[in-house]
């Protein structure tokens, strides 16, 4: 990953050139560059990079970043750093950007401390952003986000529920909804479980990306006409059109205009399987005389889903010209547990650190 790294000094260009020793950065140096010019340059940095570091004032990198601000799942992660090396502050997108990690990370490089604003950081609570970003799922909605973040920060009792059963209660949340203030639940379902819904507090809906589509189609077929029967057949299997994690087809459809537009559409991976991947499957499956005359194999859909990995939830439906098949991503839950595992042992050891920091500050 690239870093763009922005200076206004000669002492911030020195501390540029520490960070260049372990970091793969792109340098903006007021100083060494004639053509530095700060309306470009921020404007530049906010576009194109994931992960900036003033060396300045927090004064100069919030004006720089300003006009250029959008949204928690977009922006970028900013950092500060002061001119004198002894902050490393999370200026920007703390959790879904990275800025958090980043400034533990670049604070050990630099032999600084590293300032965390946020509280559920600050609280040792897992936030629900993080909990979405460690596991690769969708957030529902962000302000419910904030919402649900806002009541853990006020000691406020959250239900916690995954349908699949496999993250663990986090910490600061419940496993009992009794007398909650509101609650997390992990689930690729489009509709909200009625039972949750009689609750009437606060619900935020994280989505957990595991259904793979395997698809086969006849030569030219419509991309309206493909969409619009995907996203049908969705609804009626009540399955969230944003839990898509792959669609897959063989390699003599992978030019086809409407599954293309479909992969860009849901916006997932796109995995193409031979001719002879799908031979060594195919004799699970349901196949056609016709299909094997036409591509060489007897069935496309359900081999792609089962070559991706996937278990079948539901088998091929003939749907007017295409074929689709529905399967689901089964997670190792000891592997989540163990990933959950890591996530709260960082999430208390940053808690320690900055308790650690606050102790020596005081005793100055």
């Amino acid at each position: 990953m690239k870093y763009a790294v922005v200076t206004f000094t000669q002492n911030g260009d020195q501390i540029a050139e520490i960070l260049a020793l372990s970091l793969n950065i792109d340098l903006y140096s007021k100083k060494k560059h004639s053509d530095f010019e700060f309306n470009l340059v921020s404007k530049n940095v906010m576009e194109n990079y994931r992960c900036i570091i003033f060396i300045s004032s927090t004064g100069i990198a919030v004006r720089a970043i300003a006009p250029y601000i959008k949204s928690k799942d977009m922006d970028p992660a900013v950092l500060v750093i002061d001119n004198s090396c002894n902050y490393v502050i999370s200026l920007l997108s703390g959790h879904l950007g990275g800025a958090n990690e980043l400034a533990f990370k670049v604070s050990k490089l630099l032999d600084a401390k590293p300032i965390i604003t946020t509280a559920t950081d600050n609280l040792g609570i897992y936030a629900p952003d993080m909990i979405a970003k460690d596991n690769g799922f969708i957030i529902e909605n962000l302000k419910k986000a904030k919402d649900i973040a806002a009541l853990l920060v006020e000691g406020k009792k959250i239900g916690f529920l995954d349908e699949k059963g496999i993250i663990q209660t986090p910490a600061g949340y419940s496993s009992r909804l009794e007398d909650i203030s509101g609650i997390l639940y992990i689930s690729g379902k489009d509709s909200v479980n009625a039972k949750l819904e009689g609750y009437n507090v606060p619900t935020l809906k994280l989505i957990r990306q595991n259904i793979v589509l395997g698809i086969g189609c006849r030569k030219n077929f419509s991309e309206e006409k493909m969409k619009q029967t995907v996203i049908r057949m969705l609804k009626q299997y009540n399955i969230d059109i944003r839990a898509i994690k792959s669609i897959a087809t063989v390699n003599v459809k992978k030019d086809e205009l409407a599954i293309k537009a479909l992969v860009d559409y849901f916006k997932c991976e796109f995995k193409i399987f031979t001719i002879d991947d799908i031979k060594k499957v195919q004799h699970k499956f349901c196949g056609s005389d016709f299909v094997e005359k036409t591509i060489g194999a007897r069935a496309v859909c359900e081999p792609c889903v089962e070559l991706s990995g996937a278990h079948i939830i539901i088998n091929k439906m003939k749907l007017d010209g295409m074929t689709l098949c529905i399967g689901e991503v089964w997670y190792n839950r000891e592997g989540v547990f163990k990933k959950y595992c890591l996530a709260r042992s960082i999430l208390q050891i940053r808690r320690i650190s900055i308790n650690i920091y606050r102790i020596y500050n005081s005793r100055l």
